[in-house]
């Protein structure tokens, strides 16, 4: 996503209004988020579906990262060898004889 322009990517809300249609065209082709202003000052954020999904992605990846952290810092861990037993005893109770 290339920064943001403030000639091209914001626009005021009755701008928007008028060329609602131009406007989704434009952020489906760019991936651009458009900045939509009222009373001159930012009121919303529009994103494309891809965009917002892809800042999703991202947020949840975050959230599994610093919980992951937490585990660790918290000693909710396990080490890979006590892993590698129970994994081993699990599958050894399943194979067929």
């Amino acid at each position: 996503m290339r920064p943001l322009r403030v000639s091209d990517d914001i626009v005021p809300v009755s701008d928007f209004k008028a060329q609602a249609s131009e406007w989704l065209r434009r952020i489906g082709e760019s991936g651009q988020p458009l900045v939509i202003t009222q009373n001159g000052k930012p009121a919303g954020v529009l994103l494309s579906p891809q965009s917002f999904d892809s800042l999703m992605e991202r947020a949840r990846f975050v959230a599994a990262v610093e919980e992951g952290l937490e585990d660790a810092e918290s000693g909710r861990v396990h080490s890979h060898e006590a892993v590698v037993a129970e994994m081993k005893q699990r599958y050894r109770k399943s194979e067929p004889r």
